[in-house]
């Protein structure tokens, strides 16, 4: 794939994901968050494709910190997701039950 294509296929994306995102109304971007880490897993496993295709140690390095940036914004999204799901319970659920908080 030359550059130009992947450039203009991100620019594409960039575009559409913006158009998307900007027709969401407010109420829903909470529970769209969770739909939202299945992308998150996406790009993880897409970053370790391009880790295990690189030969250099300069593509490893990138493929590597991509790795680590998709890890974290992955593990990221699940933690927040969980926060604000706990917001929604109610205060005798949270302090009711064992084992939860």
């Amino acid at each position: 794939m030359t550059g130009i294509v992947a450039l203009y296929i991100f620019m594409l994306a960039a575009f559409t994901g913006y158009e998307v995102i900007s027709r969401v109304p407010v109420i829903l971007h909470t529970p769209l968050m969770s739909g939202s880490n299945f992308v998150h897993g996406i790009v993880l496993v897409g970053a370790m494709v391009a880790l295990g295709q690189a030969h250099t140690p300069l593509e490893k390095s990138i493929g590597f910190i991509g790795v680590l940036l998709a890890a974290g914004n992955a593990v990221g999204g699940y933690v927040v997701t969980e926060r604000m799901l706990r917001m929604f319970k109610s205060s005798k659920a949270r302090s009711g039950a064992p084992g939860e908080r």
